[in-house]
Protein backbone atom coordinates (compact mmCIF):
# COMPACT_ATOMS: atom_id res chain seq x y z
CA UNK A 1 0.00 0.00 0.00
CA UNK A 2 1.25 3.40 -0.87
CA UNK A 3 0.10 6.70 -2.15
CA UNK A 4 -0.84 6.38 -5.79
CA UNK A 5 -0.96 9.08 -8.43
CA UNK A 6 -4.71 9.61 -7.96
CA UNK A 7 -4.35 10.21 -4.20
CA UNK A 8 -1.40 12.54 -4.74
CA UNK A 9 -3.37 14.66 -7.21
CA UNK A 10 -6.32 14.88 -4.77
CA UNK A 11 -4.01 15.97 -1.95
CA UNK A 12 -2.39 18.63 -4.17
CA UNK A 13 -5.80 19.96 -5.23
CA UNK A 14 -6.96 20.21 -1.61
CA UNK A 15 -3.75 22.05 -0.66
CA UNK A 16 -4.23 24.39 -3.64
CA UNK A 17 -7.79 25.19 -2.58
CA UNK A 18 -6.84 25.73 1.07
CA UNK A 19 -3.76 27.90 0.54
CA UNK A 20 -4.30 29.46 -2.88
CA UNK A 21 -1.79 29.86 -5.71
CA UNK A 22 -0.08 32.98 -4.40
CA UNK A 23 0.53 31.49 -0.96
CA UNK A 24 1.76 28.21 -2.48
CA UNK A 25 4.40 29.99 -4.56
CA UNK A 26 5.73 31.83 -1.51
CA UNK A 27 5.72 28.61 0.54
CA UNK A 28 7.58 26.82 -2.27
CA UNK A 29 10.22 29.51 -2.62
CA UNK A 30 10.71 29.72 1.15
CA UNK A 31 11.04 25.94 1.34
CA UNK A 32 13.56 26.00 -1.52
CA UNK A 33 15.62 28.69 0.22
CA UNK A 34 15.57 26.69 3.45
CA UNK A 35 16.76 23.51 1.71
CA UNK A 36 19.47 25.46 -0.13
CA UNK A 37 20.66 27.04 3.13
CA UNK A 38 20.68 23.66 4.86
CA UNK A 39 22.76 22.10 2.08
CA UNK A 40 25.20 25.03 2.18
CA UNK A 41 25.59 24.70 5.96
CA UNK A 42 26.18 20.95 5.64
CA UNK A 43 28.85 21.42 2.96
CA UNK A 44 30.53 24.16 5.03
CA UNK A 45 30.51 21.84 8.04
CA UNK A 46 32.09 19.04 6.01
CA UNK A 47 34.78 21.41 4.73
CA UNK A 48 35.57 22.48 8.30
CA UNK A 49 35.79 18.87 9.51
CA UNK A 50 38.16 17.79 6.76
CA UNK A 51 40.35 20.84 7.18
CA UNK A 52 40.24 23.68 4.75
CA UNK A 53 44.02 24.22 4.82
CA UNK A 54 43.94 26.98 7.43
CA UNK A 55 45.65 24.87 10.10
CA UNK A 56 43.08 25.53 12.82
CA UNK A 57 42.31 21.91 13.63
CA UNK A 58 43.30 22.23 17.30
CA UNK A 59 40.92 22.48 20.23
CA UNK A 60 38.86 25.66 20.53
CA UNK A 61 40.37 28.51 22.51
CA UNK A 62 38.80 29.55 25.80
CA UNK A 63 37.66 33.13 25.89
CA UNK A 64 38.80 34.95 29.01
CA UNK A 65 37.15 38.10 30.27
CA UNK A 66 39.14 41.16 31.24
CA UNK A 67 37.30 41.97 34.47
CA UNK A 68 36.79 39.99 37.64
CA UNK A 69 33.90 37.61 38.08
CA UNK A 70 30.67 38.96 39.50
CA UNK A 71 30.13 38.47 43.21
CA UNK A 72 26.67 37.99 44.63
CA UNK A 73 25.72 38.49 48.26
CA UNK A 74 24.60 35.35 50.02
CA UNK A 75 20.91 35.09 50.74
CA UNK A 76 19.54 34.52 54.23
CA UNK A 77 18.59 30.92 53.44
CA UNK A 78 22.16 30.15 52.36
CA UNK A 79 23.54 31.75 55.53
CA UNK A 80 21.20 29.78 57.81
CA UNK A 81 22.03 26.55 56.00
CA UNK A 82 25.73 27.24 56.48
CA UNK A 83 25.16 28.03 60.16
CA UNK A 84 23.15 24.84 60.65
CA UNK A 85 25.91 22.75 59.08
CA UNK A 86 28.57 24.30 61.32
CA UNK A 87 26.48 23.63 64.49
CA UNK A 88 26.38 19.90 63.81
CA UNK A 89 29.18 17.80 65.26
CA UNK A 90 31.34 16.09 62.71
Amino acid sequence: MGIGMRELIIILLVVLVVFGTKKLTTIGSDLGNAVRGFKKAMSDSENDEHGSGSGTNGPPRQIRSEGADAEFPESKSAQTTTAQKSDRPA
